[in-house]
């Protein structure tokens, strides 16, 4: 019978560099999914930014044709907020800081 000795071995994390630009705003992008009706994504933009329908319907066709919309925009704390609530909803959302 043997015996096998184990050795803790200790990884470093990389460094990982983070850098904002506080100066540039945060913009919040829906992506196409194969789930959602368009009509559904187009419901779900008037009624959490009080889009127009024409606005709303535009937003829903670029998400279905292009692939993405950019559906708004502003501070960090904001953009991470419409994210979660647009996820609430089933809609495939993420954020990016904007170039």
């Amino acid at each position: 019978m043997s015996t096998a000795a184990t050795e803790a071995v200790e990884t470093a994390d990389p460094e990982v560099e983070v850098t904002e630009d506080l100066d540039l705003p945060w913009v919040v992008i829906v992506w196409n999914d194969p789930i959602n009706l368009m009509e559904y994504v187009a419901f779900v933009f008037r009624k959490l930014f009080g889009y127009s329908k024409a606005k709303a319907n535009k937003l829903m066709l670029d998400v279905h044709l292009k692939g993405k919309a950019v559906v708004s925009s502003g501070d960090r704390e904001k953009a991470e907020l419409d994210v979660f609530r647009l996820q609430e909803h089933g809609l495939w959302a993420t954020m990016q800081q904007d170039k």
